[in-house]
């Protein structure tokens, strides 16, 4: 029997369990916390895990989970999509974030 792919939703809600609450927007080249409103560089990021789902019903409709650590150690969440209708300059902050800030279990396939 084929394991059902699981939502975006899925995985934020058992992050935010596990204390991953802030909500982090990207805005003018920065991570934003949506609370404090401080932006974060690429540098200030670490990345702990990241989901890839792409649209049952439309392949175009593809996005990136993040589960996220700051400097300061705040703990959040964002959500990217990628693909035809990506914004490139959000994509790129993320390939701007140093490679020794990705954990090295960063890539995720399933719940655990």
């Amino acid at each position: 029997m084929k394991k059902e792919q699981k939502h975006e939703t899925d995985y934020i809600k058992k992050y935010q369990d596990e204390g991953y609450t802030k909500n982090y927007l990207f805005d003018n080249g920065c991570l934003i916390d949506s609370e404090t409103k401080y932006a974060y560089k690429p540098d200030e990021i670490y990345i702990v895990a990241h989901h890839r789902y792409e649209g049952m019903s439309d392949p175009d409709d593809m996005s990136i989970l993040y589960i996220i650590e700051t400097k300061d150690q705040e703990k959040g969440t964002h959500l990217l999509g990628y693909g035809p209708t990506a914004d490139l300059e959000e994509a790129e902050f993320f390939k701007d974030i140093p490679k020794k800030n990705y954990s090295k279990n960063a890539d995720i396939s399933e719940l655990t």
